[in-house]
């Protein structure tokens, strides 16, 4: 479960605050004036004379406490499989692993032929996307699909942003932030990838990616449209090469997109947007990424191949 710090309002003398982790750490905050007190998460975070590491050990993080975030764990197939009666044998063994103790929102993201045929299978246990969309609605746009084309037949997610889109197909950070304003204005959701290079990571530029990644591409999104957004933060190192970000790096890194997020947002609904990770996780990989506190799921490309590793990764350990 994922919770995040609440404010603490209306603090009158010897009027305590108690707020526990889910390590069951409690912490006491305690007033000693007679006026009201606002405590606000906004407020921790940017102390200057109480370092991160100091706030991390007495709160944990600041989305541990209030507001749980629900995990969503997606598979995207990519060029994957084949062929139709390939998808149809995996959709079947992926949605067997659904069942009633499964943590979850469980997505499959399917390339645009086999996108009806996998609802079909999927039914309203697993919630069907489109891996990309163009943001053109209708015209001389040869082999574009829009986002109303895909919500007439039932399609309500679709990614932006991966960074396959972004490297072999040059999608610009505009024409990125231009997919997710389309797919937002037609009542649809959108998961926004973003991430750092290899040469990035090593100049220790991931946060500073990540942010402008993040601001540009939810430019125009209004708090009212958050909702139906999430993240997925994708170490353009880790994906496809076996390499997976250890949990700490992740964290940190998902840690650094959410106070971007409050900054863009408010730290409210910073808290209530889901950050996936994604970048080879794998059966072995997605128990200790899911435990941390700003990971709340999943971006899972090869192992989604698999119905067994997929269905492992879904029910994962909590």
């Amino acid at each position: 479960m994922k919770f995040s710090l609440i404010s603490v309002l209306g603090l009158a003398i010897g009027t305590s605050a108690f707020v526990s982790n889910p390590a069951h750490k409690t912490v006491s905050i305690t007033t000693s004036t007679t006026t009201t007190t606002s405590i606000t998460t906004a407020s921790i975070t940017t102390s200057t004379t109480m370092p991160t590491a100091a706030i991390t050990a007495a709160f944990g993080s600041s989305t541990q406490l209030y507001g749980k975030r629900k995990p969503f764990i997606t598979g995207n197939w990519k060029l994957n499989p084949a062929t139709k009666d390939e998808a149809i044998s995996l959709a079947r063994d992926i949605v067997a692993s659904v069942n009633a103790d499964t943590p979850g929102d469980v997505g499959l993201f399917v390339p645009f032929p086999f996108i009806e045929t996998v609802q079909n299978i999927c039914g309203d246990k697993i919630t069907v996307g489109a891996e990309m969309v163009t943001p053109e609605m209708k015209g001389a746009f040869t082999g574009g699909i829009s986002p109303l084309m895909l919500k007439s037949i039932g399609v309500q997610w679709a990614l932006a942003g991966h960074s396959e889109r972004r490297t072999i197909n040059k999608e610009t950070d505009e024409y990125i932030n231009s997919q997710c304003l389309k797919l937002i204005e037609n009542g649809m959701s959108v998961i926004l990838c973003i991430g750092e290079t290899i040469d990035e990571y090593e100049l220790n530029l991931a946060g500073a990616v990540c942010e402008i990644q993040l601001k540009k591409g939810l430019s125009g999104i209004s708090k009212e449209d958050t909702s139906r957004v999430a993240i997925a933060y994708e170490p353009v190192w880790a994906i496809g090469t076996g390499k997976v970000a250890t949990p700490e790096i992740a964290q940190t890194v998902h840690a650094q997109i959410r106070a971007t997020l409050a900054e863009m947002y408010g730290q409210d609904i910073a808290d209530s947007i889901r950050i996936l990770y994604g970048g080879s996780v794998s059966p072995d990989s997605v128990d200790g990424l899911l435990a941390k506190p700003d990971i709340d799921g999943a971006l899972v490309g090869g192992a989604s191949l698999s119905g067994e590793s997929f269905g492992r990764i879904m029910n994962f350990k909590q």
